[in-house]
């Protein structure tokens, strides 16, 4: 199973759901995230219980737990740098055959990926990113699951609520139906399959 979770350095990440799926004891998890956070925050619990069994992140330096599982052999990690990630999860999100990027290019990350020449440039196509499963992290949600994010809660959120096929988003603050300005909500209510409460 693939599931993406928002946020950044565990800020704005769905701190309940992922409690949740620690609990659950849910095995040889594919997780896709900007980071993985810290040994005791946000995806960082997961990798620490031993539930993944790959990683697709931008960076993983805070959580050393993660390096040593990825050095024992325990752990596959695909690292692709932050503005490239984004943009696969978006590719996927809107249906796109991928991104083009020099991000990477006479490096190790073009190892195995295709090049393409545009212009005179070089170009790597980075492949589109889709999930399972989105955890999101919204700051107000209304009851048809419409979604405002403010501050840190629009680290990725946004975009993994396009890119997946079952949508969770964790509410800080819970209101009725409708009572959410149209120019306010980012995710809209049809993209989300359930809504759960933020526990505090």
């Amino acid at each position: 199973m693939t599931i993406m979770i928002g946020g950044f350095l565990a800020c704005g990440t769905s701190e309940t759901l992922i409690d949740a799926l620690v609990e659950s004891g849910a095995k040889n998890l594919t997780i896709i995230g900007n980071d993985t956070s810290f040994v005791d925050k946000g995806i960082g619990k997961l990798i620490v219980n031993n539930q993944v069994k790959k990683v697709i992140a931008s960076h993983i330096g805070t959580n050393p737990e993660t390096g040593r599982l990825m050095s024992e052999g325990k752990l596959d990690v695909e690292l692709s740098p932050q503005g490239t990630l984004i943009e696969r999860v978006r590719a996927g999100g809107f249906g796109l055959g991928g991104i083009l990027t020099e991000t990477g290019v006479g490096t190790l990350v073009e190892k195995g990926k295709e090049k393409i020449i545009v212009n005179g440039v070089e170009y790597l196509l980075e492949l589109p990113i889709r999930a399972d499963i989105a955890l999101v992290k919204g700051s107000v949600v209304d009851a048809f699951g419409n979604t405002r994010y403010k501050g840190t809660t629009k680290n990725f959120n946004p975009m993994i609520a396009m890119a997946s096929d079952l949508v969770i988003v964790e509410a800080e603050t819970l209101v009725e139906a409708g009572s959410l300005n149209k120019d306010m909500i980012m995710t809209p209510g049809v993209l989300v399959d359930y809504i759960v409460m933020e526990e505090k």
